[in-house]
């Protein structure tokens, strides 16, 4: 769905530059203070890859590369042979009952398993790998940085991950823009300022980067009606609503929901609390927003059973911090003795540079980034104390290393860092929202939920926090059209191509 809208939206893209990927010049690889090489000094390990299929240098990390990429070959051989044949849901039903309760770090110790057996279609085996592979393996993860901070999730979410592409192929969104990184002619795109139904004004779209996907559904036409959303939405007086917070969902005698919320949000003199009454209701919210900031009101068991309520509650939202800086041109231009992409274990871990295009004044570092523990571990430190002490650690590293020896300091803007924390963001309160062993089920509880309660809620359920994928656009995607679906059923409407909920697939569950 991603790819038809790309096309659809003509979103520029191109390979996400991932650490080990064909997509950097090289990687470098620190782990235990540079003694990885077992060389005299300390030293970093230079992973070139342009081929995409060659393995990290030294015996070590080849070892562990190649247990991961046997294990990883094999499940992805079989599952492509029976993915979206008839066999395809009985064979994804084994290797749930085979891995539900695994957690991610002991499918990384389980024995291998050297041949598939059809008889056993869901059992794949493990990796295999020693606790000292193990500790190597949290550092390089499988292709795109650490994975470390996952170890103690399900392992089914890693394996969908990489069995579907998603850390493999990987894709960076340019925006709607032209091959020079200047964005095309858009509605809007020229507004100084644009208006929701209540004369409130917003940012004007900009259609650069992944936002440009929002903004495109937002203000593109439509070829069936000939008009945006946007036009359709402005056109109501309650179609479209900015700087507003919800505040409750409060069922009413009549069915409808009452949304309540703070109109004004931003501007806390000028605040007025508001309603409007809905038929049908979409909450994309990240779940932990539902609990802390919204009450809901009069959704019987029927609407709304406990067993959803606690399954949203009690999802594992991971903590991820990144540090942005920015970086001087002559980096990724003159510079060809520090590594475009770094993997450390140290508190910095993964360190990623991007060069945006040739009309940039700058180019990017990814100064670091982090996930779960390893994000958690750097909260204490206010903003400018953690830029500071990322770069410091960067360069003690790098001076650290015999074959390296220079600053990458000089090259940052380390006065116009920028640091994201997904844990404290008050609208996100996490980064992804993932599920623990034995808790699989209860995520696919929440993604049944459209099509056994919505019908008598008019409560639909969308985006990443009711996805057994989060932290992809895609999924956020599926979950959109899933509301979508369901409401045209509950309302009767008329289904192109002779679709029909017969055709839709159910989610199972545990028996």
């Amino acid at each position: 769905m991603m790819a038809y809208y790309a096309k659809q939206f003509d979103l520029a893209f191109s390979d996400f530059a991932n650490p080990g990927s064909q997509w950097v010049s090289s990687t470098g690889i620190y782990l235990r203070e540079g003694s990885m090489g077992g060389g005299s000094k300390p030293q970093m390990l230079i992973w070139k890859n342009e081929n995409g299929l060659t393995p990290p240098p030294g015996e070590e990390l080849q070892r562990v590369y190649a247990k991961w990429k046997a294990f990883a070959d094999r499940m992805t051989r079989h599952i492509a042979e029976i993915y979206a044949s008839q066999e395809w849901e009985a064979m994804w039903a084994a290797i749930v009952e085979k891995y539900e309760s695994v957690s991610f770090r002991d499918l990384v110790s389980m024995p291998a398993l050297e041949t598939w057996d059809d008889r056993s279609p869901g059992d794949f085996g493990g990796m295999g790998m020693s606790a000292q592979e193990s500790a190597i393996f949290y550092a390089i993860g499988i292709g795109d940085g650490s994975w470390g901070a996952f170890y103690d999730v399900c392992c089914l979410y890693p394996l969908r991950t990489a069995i579907f592409g998603f850390s493999s192929q990987l894709q960076l969104i340019h925006g709607r823009v032209n091959s020079n990184g200047d964005p095309m002619d858009s509605p809007h795109l020229n507004s100084e300022t644009v208006f929701d139904s209540a004369g409130h004004s917003f940012d004007r779209p900009r259609y650069i980067g992944l936002a440009a996907l929002d903004e495109c559904l937002l203000f593109l036409n439509t070829e069936e009606t000939g008009q945006s959303v946007y036009q359709h939405l402005v056109e109501r007086n309650s179609g479209l609503f900015t700087d507003s917070s919800v505040t409750k969902l409060e069922k009413l005698a009549n069915q409808k929901i009452r949304v309540h919320f703070n109109w004004k949000h931003s501007q806390p003199s000028q605040l007025q609390e508001r309603f409007e009454d809905f038929d049908s209701v979409i909450m994309t919210l990240p779940s932990w927003l539902i609990e802390t900031r919204i009450q809901l009101e009069n959704f019987t068991q029927e609407m709304l059973p406990f067993e959803t309520v606690n399954a949203y509650k009690t999802a594992h939202w991971e903590t991820s911090c990144k540090v942005f800086a920015p970086l001087k041109k002559s980096f990724l231009s003159k510079n060809k003795n520090i590594p475009q992409a770094i993997v450390t274990d140290s508190f910095i871990h993964d360190i990623y540079t991007y060069r945006y295009n040739d009309n940039y004044s700058y180019d990017c570092i990814l100064l670091s980034y982090t996930w779960e523990d390893d994000a958690t571990k750097l909260a204490s430190f206010n903003d400018k104390e953690l830029v500071s002490k990322c770069a410091e650690e960067l360069d003690r590293i790098l001076m650290n290393s015999a074959n390296i020896k220079e600053r990458i300091s000089p090259y940052i803007g380390i006065d116009q860092a920028v640091v994201q924390r997904w844990i404290t963001d008050k609208n996100a309160l996490g980064c992804a929202k993932l599920y623990r062993p034995g808790t699989y089920y209860d995520a696919v509880g929440l993604m049944k939920y459209n099509r056994d309660f919505s019908h008598i809620s008019g409560l639909y359920l969308s985006g990443e926090s009711f996805s057994v994928d989060a932290g992809w656009t895609e999924p956020c995607f599926r979950g959109a059209i899933d509301a979508v679906i369901h409401i045209c059923n509950k309302t009767a409407a008329t289904f192109n191509g002779g679709f029909s909920m017969n055709d839709y697939p159910h989610y199972q569950l545990k028996s």
